[in-house]
């Protein structure tokens, strides 16, 4: 792309828009907390690490958060929960979703078809992928709840 490509742009109604590539340009060893939670994934199941203040993250933590040591205990949550705040760009949806039983929201992609179909606090549920595998694209993204 040119470099006018990537420049942000004033719509007519005055917000602000540039482009947004989600991208991690390294490879990592996500060692044995992440792959627990992919593997589950890849069973359609969701799980967190439950820190030493009781919260309950999702995804998991791999060190508590206030005491610094490992989490190794875990619990299942549900597959469906709360949009915390949400951003819309191009043709995508994008929310921290708090799900049932956890304390920590993740980062998810929302399917709707416009950003008229999205609210801060609606209900959605997981549109699992047809075949999952053991990586965050189990799950296709985040759909209102009926």
């Amino acid at each position: 792309m040119s470099a006018t490509e990537h420049q942000a742009t004033i719509a007519a109604d005055g917000s602000f828009t540039a482009p947004f590539e989600l991208a991690y340009p390294y490879d990592r060893t996500i060692g044995p907390v992440l792959s627990r939670f992919f593997r589950g994934l890849a069973e359609r199941r969701i799980e967190g690490t439950i820190g030493s203040d009781g919260k309950v993250y999702v995804p998991p933590a791999e060190f508590d958060p206030v005491t610094g040591s490992a989490c190794t205990e875990w619990v299942s949550v549900a597959d469906e929960g709360v949009v915390k705040t949400w951003t819309w760009h191009g043709h995508s949806g994008w929310a921290l979703v708090l799900l049932d039983g956890a304390d920590i929201p993740m980062l998810h992609r929302l399917l709707a078809h416009s950003s008229d179909e999205l609210s801060t606090g609606m209900r959605v549920v997981a549109q699992w992928a047809d075949d999952p595998t053991a990586s965050i694209n189990a799950i296709d993204g985040f759909v209102a709840a009926p």
